[in-house]
């Protein structure tokens, strides 16, 4: 369905004119500041058991940071790992999260961190949070549905979508797509640059990259960082953070921020840093590309035969900062241009939270989750593993009848058992593989929780009921079950309900535990405990336990599968004599024939209920509130 749209869309784009590029200009130009950003994170003593009497510490992660960012400037942060460049770059992008506190003043245009500022802020993460069935075109264009507001049309969202992707040299590998681990897809850079030009259909007035050329060789990183220039040329404020560029990339930044353990060593020109080295006493003795002497001296390495320590060498820098530059930044900070952001974005009384309406977020998740998970749901692997299951149980069990009562009863509890663990743990996967995605586009603004929660669980629904439906349908007739419609269509709704609400079961402690191992540690102690407690291996249940029969989902759809095979007064042959079927020691110990509507109307809640704490434990992720500065 979603696949028919988008080609729709790009045979009207074709049909016109190449788009030109349109993004050349932002909204309106945005001037950074940040003022003696401090932050500081406490760090708890002790284990989980064993916490001391004594307070926790605080460990300054910011020492007070000053700094401005015109239009049009693209500034570079480098520095040694743990010097403090990604926790900056964030706070400046209003999405520092965690429990620390952060002091200072950060401005945009003189004003602080707003909805208006968010819908012109473009943020690039380190690594590319793509997903890897879809194609270069299809990322950006539902990106471009989902964050482009609603008084554009499709067709004009795809359209940008186009532009960008003309913009940033993505038109070769345009229908390739994005692959990732063992899937062949786009290169690095390509891929980067799809990452980037989904925060460029915004067409943002600010832009942060963290680590953009990580992992990419010199020309591929050359290449990124040039279209980055090309951007800020147009009038951009850029601030990304970069570990360790080539000569080349140094003299393309406009600016350099130099930090060292948190403190500011440099901030000025990247043309004027080595002669301002130069002037305190640190030189390069030999030809060497700057990036690399400025790490050096950020890692308390000097050029020249000097004895001075390390730690020395630093408060030395920062020392000299202080006395020789910090004044001057100050004053440019105080001088700053102060640009307004254009009327109609100003306001944020009159900005609306989505850019588009609940059931579009919703239309267009939908189509994307079906894309993107079928590939998973429906793997040669899958369907092999049911459809062996399937026949061999249909094998095992026959054209069996109900004089082998104690077999289909047996068989009834099989594959209400497999159905039970075998949809837990997909489940179980879904939001621990999903989380990095959500996180990311939550932040952005992109789309509300419930959207994006009711189009995953209604588009898992046709994936998800397939392959029980095909296994029941052969195991079934294999079999011998009862040979009438109504058994057959009862007992495959009771299987179908029962995926329901394992499913849900295992979304819910997907979404609580977060953590894929111990996820699915969990499932498998809850699942096995139900098994048990259902009454087919252990008929006499002690009463201190049997209270985990309550809220097994086995129980109640095992009673169920029962109750659409034999109904009361039937008989099968036991021995020399002819018995009822409620007799029977194992229809007895699920309690007989009866309490059809309590195991319904259980299951209900179950099929809700796991759902809804699935639902509330996604809450706690995904949007990074506005850093607030005490």
């Amino acid at each position: 369905m979603g696949t028919e749209i988008l080609v729709d869309m790009e045979a009207q784009i074709t049909q016109q004119s190449p788009p030109a590029p349109i993004f050349n200009k932002p909204n309106c130009p945005v001037t950074l500041k940040f003022e003696d950003i401090l932050y500081k994170i406490k760090i708890e003593h002790g284990g989980l058991f064993l916490k001391k009497k004594s307070k926790s510490q605080e460990k300054l992660i910011l020492k007070g940071i000053t700094g401005i960012v015109l239009p049009g400037e693209m500034l570079a942060m480098l520095g040694p790992s743990g010097s403090g460049k990604t926790t900056l770059l964030t706070a400046l992008g209003g999405r520092l999260g965690g429990g620390g506190r952060l002091t200072g003043a950060i401005t945009y245009n003189d004003k602080p961190f707003s909805t208006a500022m968010k819908r012109n802020t473009g943020f690039v993460t380190q690594d590319d949070i793509l997903y890897p069935h879809l194609t270069v075109t299809e990322t950006l264009v539902y990106t471009a549905l989902l964050r482009l507001p609603k008084t554009l049309t499709k067709e004009q969202k795809a359209q940008h979508a186009e532009a960008v992707l003309t913009q940033l040299g993505l038109s070769r590998c345009r229908d390739s797509i994005i692959g990732g681990g063992l899937l062949r897809g786009i290169s690095g850079g390509e891929r980067k640059r799809v990452s980037i030009g989904q925060e460029m259909l915004i067409n943002p007035s600010l832009l942060f990259l963290d680590e953009p050329t990580s992992g990419l060789d010199s020309t591929t990183a050359q290449r990124i960082v040039s279209t980055l220039w090309e951007l800020a040329n147009g009038g951009r404020t850029i601030v990304m953070t970069i570990h360790q560029p080539s000569s080349r990339l140094f003299y393309m930044f406009h600016k350099v921020l130099l930090l060292s353990e948190g403190s500011v060593l440099y901030f000025g020109k990247g043309s004027n840093a080595l002669n301002y080295f130069s002037s305190v006493g640190f030189a390069p003795s030999v030809a060497m590309n700057p990036a690399d002497f400025l790490l050096d001296l950020a890692n308390g390495i000097s050029t020249d035969d000097s004895e001075e320590d390390q730690t020395t060498i630093k408060q030395t820098l920062v020392c000299a900062y202080k006395d020789n530059l910090l004044e001057s930044v100050k004053l440019e900070v105080g001088s700053g241009h102060n640009n307004q952001l254009h009327e109609s974005i100003d306001d944020d009384k009159q900005l609306k939270r989505w850019s588009n309406t609940w059931w579009q977020q919703f239309h267009v998740l939908f189509r994307r989750g079906i894309k993107e998970r079928k590939h998973e749901s429906f793997s040669g692997l899958k369907i092999a593993q049911v459809l062996v299951i399937a026949i061999l149980c249909g094998l095992l069990w026959w054209q069996s009848d109900i004089n082998h009562i104690q077999d289909q009863v047996g068989l009834l509890f099989f594959y209400n058992g497999f159905w039970g663990f075998y949809p837990l743990f997909n489940a179980i996967f879904t939001f621990p593989q999903e989380r990095v995605m959500l996180a990311k586009e939550r932040s952005s603004g992109m789309y509300r929780l419930s959207s994006y929660f009711m189009a995953l669980t209604l588009g898992d629904l046709p994936m998800e009921l397939v392959l029980p439906t095909v296994f029941f349908t052969i195991c079934y007739w294999m079999a011998g079950l009862k040979h009438t419609p109504g058994a057959f269509f009862s007992g495959l709704f009771v299987l179908l309900y029962s995926v329901l609400c394992t499913q849900g079961l295992g979304l819910a402690i997907g979404a609580v535990v977060m953590d894929m191992k111990s996820a699915t540690t969990l499932g498998s102690v809850i699942m096995l405990a139900f098994l048990l407690a259902c009454g087919f291996y252990v008929q006499h249940v002690p009463g201190f336990i049997s209270w985990i029969k309550y809220v097994s989902v086995i129980q109640y759809s095992y009673k169920l599968s029962l109750l659409s095979q034999y109904k009361a007064g039937e008989t099968y042959a036991c021995g020399d004599m002819n018995c009822v079927v409620e007799d029977s020691p194992l229809i007895k110990a699920v309690g007989g024939l009866d309490g059809l509507g309590i195991s319904v109307i259980a299951m209900a809640v179950m099929l809700v209920g796991y759902r809804l704490i699935a639902y509330i434990a996604l809450m706690r992720i995904g949007v990074t509130k506005s850093t607030k500065l005490k």
